[in-house]
């Protein structure tokens, strides 16, 4: 008798343990607030971000080079579409991504100011993995846009830029989304816009409701 119960208290032990290294995500969902792993973002929730503090958004000319547009406000908003248990993708609806233009500068030739930047064709779907990949689509048959309007020593022009889809990356650490050099291709515009255009930004944090959201 005394064996059995030795026996069954070890068995015991060994599932609380077990249990005890299943990490907190794998029985919640890929977006949570308060931790990783804590309460779920409910679908249809709307996820809001600024530009991480003391950080810029860019739009360079070239993926290692330093001249084009830089914006120090910018902001986004998503609503949640899907959010599956973890492991697996969670999806949103990005309904606006703006760029206060008073906040943005150009240091191309010829460029003395930034009259507005515009993203085109919205909503657009973004993936967000358990691993913290991002991924941005447009809708069937549209493309990822963005409009420029810059005032040059000429008057103002307009450039369109296009891009198939962006990757980024989601950071638990300061619950950030950062996209990096993700290229865009000028589709309209005079000889002053560049041909390609290298977009990098960090939004942080990303929060629902004021409580900031984690990827598990």
């Amino acid at each position: 008798m005394r064996t059995r119960s030795l026996l069954a208290l070890a068995g015991t032990v060994v599932a609380l343990t077990a249990a005890a290294t299943v990490p907190a995500s794998a029985d919640g969902a890929v977006l949570t607030t308060g931790s990783a792993g804590g309460t779920a973002v409910a679908v249809g929730d709307v996820l809001s971000a600024p530009l991480a503090s003391g950080t810029s958004a860019t739009l360079y000319s070239s993926a290692t080079g330093t001249s084009g547009v830089k914006c120090t406000s910018s902001t986004f908003t998503a609503t949640v579409t899907d959010n599956p248990a973890a492991p697996g993708t969670a999806t949103e609806a990005v309904d606006a991504q703006t760029f206060d233009s008073s906040s943005c500068t150009s240091n191309v030739l010829g460029v003395t100011g930034v009259t507005s930047i515009t993203v085109d064709n919205l909503p657009y779907t973004t993936s967000v993995a358990s691993d913290g990949t991002l991924t941005v689509t447009p809708a069937s048959g549209s493309t990822i846009q963005t409009t420029v309007k810059l005032k040059t020593l000429l008057g103002s022009i307009t450039c369109v830029y296009q891009a198939a889809s962006l990757t980024g990356k989601a950071d638990n650490a300061d619950n950030s989304i950062s996209f990096t050099n993700q290229q865009f291709t000028k589709s309209s515009g005079s000889s002053l816009c560049f041909a390609s255009g290298f977009f990098t930004a960090k939004y942080a944090p990303v929060t629902d409701a004021g409580a900031a959201v984690y990827v598990n």
